[in-house]
Formats: structure tokens, C-alpha cells, sequence
């Protein structure tokens, strides 16, 4: 399911009580504040004979300002995943980099697993500094010298530096 509202002290809280009291069981999550919005994604397993109870429990949070989006879950097909790795760019900021990078990923068929990003200020300079770690799932038909040298390129383009390891 996904959570998103404005940001508050005890939102975490209301969700995992509302989740344990309706019989569910949280098993993993990712949430963040964004531009003072809460936004969370989680999967959660309800208690056998307590699905429709949880539905509406977590439903009910609309209530307190959340919107919610429930999806029924199945488990995930890792696909043709082979090797998964971490890349990571840093360089000033300008538009684009996001788009080039993931388009780089598309065309080699690279899943994009997680992706953070952040816009701060340089260090030296005070000049906006661009920052992203994405971990990827990479195919086995995916040849890792064409991927770097894929993202070398783009690098240059952009002016920005970008690194690639192992997970």
C-alpha cells in the first residue's frame, strides 16, 4: 500500500497501530518526508480471515488526511536479474541528469530497483549540487562494459561524475 500526507509527528505510529490492530503484519516499508509531505510505500500480510478487516482498517485512514492506494500483492519475479549494482552521481546540478541516466538504464533493460536523489549546496562554492545513488538490477544479457561506458558518456555530457559497484 501507499500512504501519502502531510507531514506530522506520530504518522509512522498511526500506521503501524491501525496495520497491528486490524490483524496485519508490516513487512516492509520505505518512507520518506519530501517538501513536507509524508509519502510511504509498504507491503503488509493480513492475518488469515482478516483481510477485508484490514482493508477497511487502513481505509479509515483517509480520515486522519492520508490518502491510501491498496494494491493486492503477489510475490515478485525477479525476471532475468543477474547481477545487482549500486550507481552513484554527483556533479552541479542541471536538468536532465535523471532522464539520461534512466534512459541509459531503459535501453540496456536495467530495472531501476531504488533511486534516491537530493539537491544541495556545494560545499566550496554555495553552487547547487546534484546527488544520486541508484541500486539496479542488471540482466544477464546486459553486457556491464557497454552499461559503464553508456554512463561515461553521459557523465561527460552532463559534467558530472558517476560511479558503479558491486552490491
Amino acid at each position: 500500500m501507499s500512504v501519502i500526507g502531510p507531514d506530522r509527528p506520530g504518522l509512522v505510529e498511526l500506521i503501524a497501530s491501525t496495520v497491528k490492530a486490524a490483524g496485519g503484519n508490516w513487512l516492509e516499508s520505505r518512507m520518506c518526508n519530501l517538501g513536507g509531505q509524508f509519502a510511504g510505500i509498504l507491503r503488509v500480510r493480513a492475518a488469515e480471515g482478516r483481510r477485508e478487516e484490514l482493508l477497511a482498517a487502513v481505509a479509515a485512514l483517509e480520515s486522519k488526511g492520508l490518502s491510501v492506494v491498496v494494491k493486492d500483492g503477489n510475490a515478485v519475479d525477479a525476471g532475468d536479474c543477474h547481477e545487482v549494482a549500486t550507481v552513484e552521481i554527483v556533479g552541479n546540478d542541471r536538468p536532465g541528469i535523471v532522464s539520461q541516466i534512466s534512459n541509459a538504464f531503459a535501453k540496456r533493460g536495467v530495472n531501476v530497483e531504488e533511486l534516491s536523489t537530493e539537491c544541495r549546496s556545494a560545499p566550496m562554492t554555495g553552487e547547487p549540487l546534484f546527488e544520486a545513488r541508484a541500486r539496479v538490477c542488471i540482466p544477464a544479457d546486459c553486457k556491464l562494459s557497454d552499461l559503464r561506458d553508456d554512463l561515461e558518456l553521459i557523465a561527460a555530457d552532463l559534467m558530472v561524475d558517476v560511479s558503479f559497484g558491486s552490491d
